[in-house]
């Protein structure tokens, strides 16, 4: 009796070369998808911002950003995000979704190419080969080799050339000077005639900034009116505050550590002008337009002795704007100079000197904001906000004239950074024009000779010794942080080493900055 064929239970049998195949695609797909978003944000970036350095995207990404202006985020994500998406998608899909019955190939003469869809092994290739071009040209556009190559390589500017403010011995006059500092966004010589030696050819759009800087004290590097270059770690405007404040520029470790950007800390360790002036007295106060919290602009200041931050909040509690009022940043500067005129009064009446910094905002990339007082006497927007801003900043220090604190006030006016409008820069101004940051110095305490003043070649960090110098303090040995003061006759450490070599030292490691100024 022959027994019973007992039959296996099926068995499954999986395909790894599928397997394989699904895997492949993935980690191609993915590996696209990056380097499309970082290419096309590189060019975004460089295109709307210009060439500011990889280290202001890191403080842009690592940074408190709440109070953003919309119109900077719906520009990224109408034509940097929305680009990438579309590339990625249609890449992607001719590479690994092509529909395999639909051959397409071109015939030429007697042979046959068959172009789609592409071999799994051919598809791979390609997507690995094209997403390494994109990453590596995100990279060079925004300057990470050189990033890289400052954090792998170490300078000792900061050990040899330092100085630390509260150990320089700076003695202030007995009677001591108010200052009002007056930070313009985006503000550089560039909007001037080239007459005048600006980039505009047909045209000057801050005629009253320039009769400011020309009739007042203006640092130069021609012989009329200029400004000074803007090295690593200066060309965005938190960094702009702390370097011209401190005489450093802002440095960050490579860690990616949100705490070394300013979320609980900001330079704490660094000594700038109004730690200084704490020491002697003074009541210290910081004014802006928009939420003080972005960037972690408040932190770096109440770290430094700052007694009060005015800011779009207050503004609201004050009465200067309605309740939950947000246009632009935050508010108008029409706003702003108001407030000003309204709390200068207030702390002016105090039994102390008094140094009020302020930021106006309505220049600011893109295009600038329009307001009420604006005329449209240009084909340009950007052109109109900038003339907006010099007739409003001439009639505020006009009004600052007329008070009785003005006699003891010493005013700066300078721009934080250079415009980081690059398109417009691109329509209006001639390709390699030197662009330079604008700086005047109304009622300073000590004269400056056209001798000493034109033809110089300085920069952000050069600001805080030269305001304190402007104030009647005496500086031995000229120089605060890596500044010079530029009312003395000492070389600057760009005119001593040249800018390139300059700008390279102090991009480098610091382990001098990392221990004193980051702890």
């Amino acid at each position: 009796m022959n027994s019973p064929v007992i039959e296996p239970d099926k068995v499954i049998i999986t395909k790894p070369k599928k397997n394989r195949r699904v895997v492949s695609i993935t980690l191609c797909l993915i590996y696209l998808f990056i380097s499309t978003v970082a290419y096309f944000a590189a060019n975004w970036y460089d295109f709307t911002c210009g060439n500011v350095g990889f280290d202001a995207i890191m403080f842009t990404l690592l940074s408190n950003l709440d109070g953003a202006q919309a119109t900077v985020t719906g520009s990224y994500l109408l034509k940097g995000l929305l680009p990438a998406i579309l590339s990625f998608a249609a890449i992607g899909f001719v590479l690994f979704f092509f529909p395999k019955k639909k051959d397409i190939a071109i015939k030429i003469k007697k042979f046959k190419f068959k172009l789609f869809p592409i071999k799994h092994g051919c598809a791979v290739a390609i997507s690995l080969i094209l997403s390494t071009i994109m990453l590596f040209t995100a990279a060079h556009i925004v300057s990470f080799s050189e990033y890289l190559y400052s954090i792998l390589n170490t300078s000792k500017i900061f050990e040899e050339e330092y100085v630390d403010p509260m150990t320089a011995g700076v003695e202030f006059p007995e009677e001591k000077r108010n200052l009002i500092y007056i930070f313009l966004e985006s503000i550089e010589t560039t909007y001037l005639s080239e007459e005048q030696g600006g980039g505009l050819k047909d045209r000057c759009i801050m005629p009253e900034l320039y009769d400011l800087a020309n009739k007042n004290i203006n640092f130069s590097h021609n012989d009329g009116v200029g400004g000074f270059v803007t090295p690593n770690g200066t060309t965005w405007t938190a960094a702009a505050m702390a370097a011209q404040t401190s005489g450093i520029p802002l440095k960050a470790p490579a860690s990616f550590e949100r705490n070394a950007y300013g979320a609980d800390s900001f330079l704490p360790g660094a000594n700038s002008i109004t730690t200084l002036l704490k020491e002697h007295g003074y009541y210290q106060t910081l004014m802006v337009g928009s939420d003080a919290t972005f960037a972690n602009r408040d932190v770096y200041f109440k770290d430094h002795g700052i007694d009060k931050i005015y800011d779009l909040y207050t503004a609201q509690e004050d009465g200067i704007v309605p309740e939950g009022y947000h246009v632009w940043w935050g508010m108008e500067d029409k706003y702003l100079f108001k407030y000003a005129q309204q709390e200068l009064t207030k702390i002016a009446a105090k039994d102390q000197p008094f140094a009020f910094t302020m930021l106006t905002v309505d220049t600011h990339f893109t295009n600038g904001y329009i307001c009420d007082l604006c005329d449209d006497e240009y084909e340009e927007q950007y052109d109109n906000v900038i003339s907006c801003s010099s007739k409003q900043v001439a009639k505020f220090v006009k009004w600052i004239q007329r008070q009785s604190f003005y006699k003891d006030t010493t005013i700066v006016i300078v721009g934080d950074h250079l415009t980081m409008d690059s398109e417009y820069i691109q329509r209006n101004v001639d390709s390699g024009y030197d662009q330079r940051v604008y700086n005047c110095i109304i009622n300073s305490a000590v004269p400056a000779s056209d001798e000493i003043s034109k033809n110089r070649e300085f920069c952000t960090l050069d600001m805080f010794p030269t305001t304190i110098a402007a104030m009647g303090g005496k500086i031995p040995g000229e120089r605060l942080g890596l500044g010079t003061n530029l009312f003395s006759d000492t070389p600057t450490l760009v005119e001593e080493m040249g800018f390139k070599k300059f700008n390279e030292q102090i991009y480098m490691n610091s382990k001098y900055y990392m221990k004193n100024f980051l702890n």
